[in-house]
């Protein structure tokens, strides 16, 4: 037993513990009507840099080379992803649970929002609570035939990340960070999440990274100069994409067109996960 042990087994993440009064999996069964092959968790150790984003860009990329692709919008109090997809319908069900809300393109969406009577009513629920609509949205939404699942997670290492990667069989995750001073508290906190948790890093992605001025053709790093790449090596982690401050992306955000926005700047990514 830890010494610093709480007696708490459902809420502890440490595996092989003698002690452990409570089982080691707490892992959920996936909707009958679900058979999702892999599955992503978009992670970061604060908000506002960009995991939505990413999460929408994966999810696009890998339905344009013909999977079928699925968004789990793990950010309870704070969904975008309806946003950004232009999805405004609410989602109905029938015996066998929730149906997935469909986009323009072919990608199953759950989010919350689908869920309320007005988009902009806000969710006022405690941590537990949240926790546990994350985890229906595995058990009982018919995700159907998916190739790859990317789930949008809210920041930090709270209730949501440990349902998730107690319940849910994710196959790895990527962390999103800005090029802020704050980037190295991040990253920390985002792979030492995934060692206690055991799950495995898929890469770093860095969002705002640069702009690349149309008129000289140059790149200005407007938040100054990038770490990342040092802090990536620190951690033995690879940096597998640095996402520019692009004006046009914003505006396809902002319309609901994220489908439709024509940059290929995560394809290594996505040949990174075909690849495992």
């Amino acid at each position: 037993m830890s010494e610093s042990c709480n007696n708490q087994c459902d809420s502890c993440s440490v595996s092989g513990c003698a002690d452990r009064s409570a089982p080691n999996s707490f892992a959920a069964e996936a909707n009958i009507a679900s058979n999702v092959k892999k599955v992503y968790g978009i992670v970061s150790g604060k908000g506002g840099v960009g995991k939505s984003l990413v999460t929408s860009l994966m999810a696009v990329t890998m339905n344009r080379k013909g999977y079928n692709t699925a968004i789990l919008d793990a950010d309870i109090t704070g969904p975008s992803i309806p946003k950004v997809f232009g999805l405004k319908q609410k989602a109905v069900g029938n015996e066998l649970g929730i149906l997935p809300v469909l986009s323009e393109t072919g990608i199953n969406v759950m989010s919350i929002n689908f869920l309320l009577d007005k988009e902009t009513d806000p969710v006022l629920w405690r941590g537990p609570i949240i926790g546990s609509t994350v985890k229906q949205f595995w058990t009982d939404v018919q995700w159907g035939d998916i190739d790859f699942m990317f789930i949008d997670m809210p920041p930090g290492t709270g209730d949501v990340p440990l349902t998730v990667f107690q319940s849910l069989p994710v196959d790895g995750i990527i962390i999103v960070t800005s090029p802020q001073e704050l980037v190295s508290m991040i990253v920390n906190k985002a792979v030492r999440m995934a060692e206690m948790m055991n799950i495995p890093i898929v890469g770093v992605v860095e969002n705002m990274s640069y702009f690349h001025c149309p008129d000289n053709g140059k790149d200005y790093q407007i938040f100054g100069e990038s770490h990342i790449d040092d802090i990536a090596l620190e951690h033995g982690l690879k940096v597998i994409g640095k996402l520019p401050i692009d004006p046009k992306l914003a505006l396809a955000c902002d319309n609901g067109k994220i489908e439709f926005y024509e940059d290929n700047a995560l394809n290594e990514i996505a040949d990174r996960l075909l690849a495992q």
